[in-house]
């Protein structure tokens, strides 16, 4: 179904370790934790232990060391435990080897912790057994909180405003803009998930010579034309004339060659291109003939945009253009000369000296006293700073446009703006197709409103085929389907690390095994039956479950894969990755669906530990359908 679609498109030294190379072989087996490894286990568990350990120190050693001085990490799958202490630290107060050392704090804590079961050494590394009251009680403590793994914000948290989308009224919006506008979106619903104020905002491209393109080959060859005339969205419309100036352009650049010209005079001849800028001449200048036009040809665009984002499910609360906001920049540019921060050539153009930075000469207007795109993005800078209070901004824009930012964080602080030296370029890879790379002029783009429709009738007939809708309704079955087709797109393209290039391969994104938005979404699912059947066959669960069952291992790795959840956030949040999110998302519904094959859940005859199941279940769903929201993925209840 995708071929025609697709088709043409794109790190103390120990003294009694004996020699670094055995102590680089211990520590392969426990690699030191990562940023998420280090607040990854419920911290009323973790703290209970390193208490229980600082004890013991005290106890056997006489050493009494902060809290941050206990190293616990989750035990590595391939050895028995559940939480693992690093001994090495402790070894110059015991003076004894790691085993001896590792082995008396473990006997220490089976005597005077209830909570450590028991423990194994390996190493200088203890691994601690955990009593399965406490992972109950863990449990527990997260069914009582409705948003689990999400911070309220408080008075005085931070309000980071986000720009993301960024597109130009000369074509619709495409693949590219999709990834943007998935990440951008989804950063906002993760930065608010950490207690953040966020404002979402978008920059409008409307004004440049990448329009008057369009909008000179509407008047000449467009034959008055309109959306509701052609039966067309306004951005494709639009979009095509883009596409038609370039090929006639090119066809007269070609002819001018064959008479005998460069590559080079021949476009500096074009009559074409040369109609193009003094439109733009013309529009600058405020000729209304020209922006009558302008106007009604943007209109159109953003009709479609508007569309587009619907589908996708993205918003704004504010929407900046650029035609609104570059004279605001030429106008703070022109402060800034006043003030000695920039400099006039002879030519009357104005530059920004960043050799001090390590930079190079920054031109921010031209001769003719037009703006270029830093003028416009200072311009806008002030504007938004006029209108709110910002802590923190977030540039949601491909990694081709690196140095740009660098120069606009330099320029933004030289001219006063308090969070101009800290903001943050979001720079994320490219997204391409297995063909290669788009090219909007040569009209080779996937088309968001065309990809968004083929994943959502693929998705139809993938469940049709798999039966995931014979009981559905033709409404519930229309629901599903735009569920399941956004849900693979959006989770296709979050599951990969922002900040590097990806192909986007529709076929692989919509398949119910894997890594892959429908796989999560059929275990929500899966999971919502299993619950409406217990309550079908008049099971009440009761709020907690019961603190005095024994839970096998694959019971206590999944409450400690739920206590991970709010750590998870707060990683993603930090690294303005929501990968982080959706691999954990994955492995959690793995770890399920492992637990599902293996154990009765509604078949249990012991009520209790049948209604601890129920329990887990439930909250399995309930950080699924939370973890998901926050990729802007929606999670079906029956499928």
């Amino acid at each position: 179904m995708f071929d025609t679609l697709f088709k043409g498109y794109c790190f103390e030294c120990f003294c009694v370790v004996k020699s670094l190379s055995i102590l680089f072989k211990v520590l392969s087996l426990y690699p030191l934790k990562n940023s998420i490894e280090k607040t990854d286990i419920n911290m009323k568990i973790e703290n209970k232990i390193a208490e229980a350990v600082i004890s013991a120190l005290k106890a056997l050693y006489g050493i009494e060391p902060e809290m941050s001085a206990i190293q616990l990490q989750k035990t590595k799958k391939e050895f028995e435990g559940h939480l693992t202490l690093v001994v090495f630290p402790f070894l110059k107060a015991s003076h004894k080897n790691p085993e001896a050392t590792a082995t008396e704090i473990g006997e220490y804590l089976i005597k005077n912790e209830p909570a450590v079961a028991s423990f194994n050494v390996i190493k200088g590394f203890l691994n601690l057994v955990i009593d399965s009251t406490c992972w109950i009680e863990q449990l527990n403590e997260i069914a009582s909180d409705a948003r689990y793994g999400i911070k309220e914000p408080g008075q005085d948290a931070q309000l980071v405003m986000i720009e993301y989308s960024s597109p130009n009224t000369n074509k619709p919006l495409h693949l590219g803009h999709v990834r943007n506008n998935l990440l951008g979106y989804s950063i906002s619903e993760i930065l608010k998930a950490n207690g953040n104020k966020v404002v979402k905002t978008n920059i409008v491209n409307d004004r440049g010579i990448h329009i008057c393109k369009s909008m000179l080959a509407w008047e000449k060859w467009g034959d008055g034309v309109t959306p509701e005339s052609s039966g067309k969205k306004g951005d494709h419309l639009i979009g095509d004339f883009y596409v038609l100036f370039d090929k006639h352009y090119k066809q007269e650049v070609a002819e001018l060659q064959e008479k005998g010209m460069t590559k080079e005079e021949a476009e500096a001849s074009s009559l074409l291109m040369a109609e193009a800028r003094e439109m733009l001449r013309k529009w600058e200048a405020g000729d209304e003939q020209v922006r009558s036009v302008w106007r009604m040809m943007n209109d159109w665009v953003y009709a479609g945009f508007d569309e587009t984002y619907r589908k996708m499910g993205v918003d704004f609360d504010k929407i900046y253009y650029e035609s609104q906001t570059y004279l605001e920049g030429k106008e703070k540019v022109l402060e800034g000369l006043e003030k000695g921060i920039m400099y006039r050539k002879e030519d009357g153009s104005v530059w920004a000296d960043l050799t001090a930075e390590g930079l190079d000469h920054k031109l921010l207007l031209r001769a003719d006293g037009t703006s270029v795109y830093m003028t416009q993005d200072i311009g806008t800078a002030k504007l938004r700073f006029q209108d709110y209070p910002i802590d923190k901004m977030v540039y949601v824009v491909g990694n081709e446009q690196n140095y740009h930012f660098q120069v606009l964080s330099i320029l933004l602080d030289k001219l006063g703006f308090s969070w101009g030296k800290d903001l943050v370029h979001f720079s994320y890879g490219m997204v391409e197709l297995p063909e290669g790379k788009m090219k909007s002029r040569e009209g080779t783009v996937v088309d968001a409103d065309d990809l968004i429709e083929e994943m959502v009738n693929t998705a139809r007939e993938t469940s049709s085929e798999l039966g995931k809708l014979d009981d559905c309704t033709s409404e519930e079955a229309d629901a599903i389907s735009n569920m399941v087709g956004l849900g693979a797109l959006k989770y296709f393209i979050l599951k990969v690390d922002p900040r590097k290039n990806m192909t986007f391969n529709p076929k692989e994104s919509i398949d119910f095994n894997g890594n892959t938005g429908p796989f999560i979404q059929y275990t929500h699912a899966r999971i919502c039956s299993v619950l409406r059947k217990a309550a079908e066959s008049g099971i009440v669960l009761p709020e907690t479950a019961n603190e005095k069952i024994t839970l096998s291992d694959k019971e206590i790795s999944l409450i400690q894969n739920l206590s991970e959840f709010p750590a998870v956030v707060s990683e993603a949040g930090s690294q303005f990755s929501p990968a982080i999110i959706a691999n954990y998302i994955y492995d959690l519904v793995k770890e399920y669906n492992q637990f599902y094959h293996d154990f009765s859940i509604l078949r249990e005859e012991n009520t209790e530990i049948r209604n601890f199941r129920l329990i887990l279940s439930r909250n399995v769903a309930k950080v699924i359908k939370t973890g998901m929201s926050l990729l802007g993925i929606d999670v079906p209840d029956r499928m």
